[in-house]
Parts: C-alpha cells; sequence; structure tokens
C-alpha cells in the first residue's frame, strides 16, 4: 500500500482502501442480488485496484463492519 493511502479524506474521512472496499461491495451486492458477497471475492476485486495484504484487508473490513 502506498503511504497516502492511509490518509483520510477530507470529505468522509475514509481512507483509499475503505472507499475501495465499500466500493466493490455495492458492485458485488448489485451483481449478486440477495445474496451474500465473500470475502474472498470482495478481496479479489479490491485488489485488483489497491495492493494490500489478506491481513490488511481483514483487519479493514472488520473495522468496517464493526458495530459500536
Amino acid at each position: 500500500m502506498a503511504a497516502f493511502d492511509d490518509l483520510p479524506d477530507a470529505r468522509d474521512g475514509l481512507t483509499r482502501i475503505q472507499r475501495v472496499i465499500l466500493w466493490q461491495l455495492r458492485e458485488a451486492e448489485r451483481e449478486f442480488p440477495g445474496r451474500s458477497v465473500s470475502t474472498a471475492l470482495l478481496y479479489g476485486r479490491v485488489v485488483e485496484h489497491v495492493d494490500v495484504s489478506v491481513a490488511e484487508f481483514q483487519s479493514v473490513l472488520a473495522r468496517l463492519v464493526a458495530r459500536p
């Protein structure tokens, strides 16, 4: 991951990796309506846009879906 990928965007506070994960999740949900999107499928789509390890991807994804 590039150094600037960790900087939050001023508009909404999302980092580049977070934005790509949410974007690809939305696209996959559109492609497979009514079905769950597997983590492996989502990772495959995300890694096409951002150079991220499996561990980092899972960490970011866990923070995105964490419930307070």
